[in-house]
């Protein structure tokens, strides 16, 4: 398995064994190192140990898209302040309430950060819960200190104008959770998709926190209907790809919901899909070896999005 898909295995185990996980992953932290990629002037994906972070530096301050965990923020201002960047976070725009893009939220809102989201992040960061796939992978995440609340929500579309570029945050509810944002870089023709897509295999669906994966293929459908040709893809894990990746990526879960779809409309059981290969090839493909979400587990997403039991 290729080095980009192992850091995202380890995140999203974190993510979902995240009450007795945390802990031991924090005194680790210190290992990290910030890695940078250059994808337009003065735009940076930003990789250390949580989600894909994309930051714009400039003349207003930065804005940066997630901020993984709060024990990284000193790490990510020196690479911030290493990149050019001479004013500190402005704004932070969070994709989704999940705790690997989150976690930064307190750090980065104490030293003055406007941290902008849907109107359900704010309410599940307050609240915590259950995050589960409605299956096998379930785990509660604690409620958020107030001062990590967003200080900005929005409930369908918002544009930021700063540092010369327009940052459309558009809201497409009930994907990988019902908070999703995607943040378009209008200019740089840059998307950041959040965890609705990801490079570790299948996704992982928040089904309890509102998550489906009817809402995920229509956000990919309309990311791939509206982007320019050479729109940079960024994931909510793993590295940049392309609207062709993404296009596999979105026929993957169109096929595979299809797939489910018919086993049900035939009266088949969940136990039955999951012991007749019934995702074929895309297995394969998706399910690698230690696969954080492997076959059985996306049979499971599929089967709680299609019946909403």
């Amino acid at each position: 398995m290729s080095n980009s898909y192992c850091r995202p295995l380890a995140l999203g185990a974190l993510l979902l064994t995240l009450s007795n996980a945390v802990s031991a992953q924090m005194q680790d932290l210190s290992k990290v190192e910030i890695q940078s990629k250059r994808l337009a002037p003065n735009l940076y994906l930003l990789q250390g140990d949580g989600g894909n972070i994309v930051a714009l530096t400039g003349p207003d301050g930065v804005l940066m898209v997630d901020d993984e965990f709060g024990a990284l923020a000193d790490k990510l201002r020196g690479t911030l302040q290493q990149l050019g960047a001479k004013l500190p976070v402005h704004f932070v725009i969070n994709t989704h309430y999940h705790f690997d893009h989150t976690d930064g939220n307190l750090a980065f809102g104490q030293a003055g950060a406007i941290i902008i989201a849907t109107d359900q992040v704010h309410a599940r960061l307050r609240r915590g819960g259950l995050i589960t796939n409605g299956g096998a992978i379930h785990n509660e995440m604690p409620p958020a200190a107030p001062a990590a609340l967003p200080t900005m929500t929005y409930s369908q579309e918002l544009t930021v104008h700063t540092d010369g570029e327009s940052v459309r945050v558009h809201h497409y509810p009930n994907a990988h959770t019902d908070g999703d944002s995607v943040v378009f870089f209008e200019n740089a023709k840059v998307v950041h998709m959040g965890d609705i897509y990801v490079r570790y295999g299948f996704p992982f669906i928040d089904t309890n926190g509102g998550g489906n994966v009817r809402g995920m293929i229509g956000a990919c459908e309309d990311v791939l209907r509206t982007a320019a040709p050479d729109t940079q893809v960024i994931p909510g894990h793993g590295e940049i790809a392309t609207l062709a990746e993404l296009r596999e990526y979105t026929n993957m879960l169109k096929d595979t919901s299809a797939r489910v779809a018919k086993a049900l409309a035939a009266g088949e059981s969940l136990a039955r899909m999951k012991q007749e290969n019934l995702l074929g090839a895309w297995s394969a493909r998706y399910s690698p070896p230690k696969a954080l979400i492997d076959t059985d587990a996306f049979t499971e997403s599929l089967y709680k999005s299609l019946t909403n039991r």
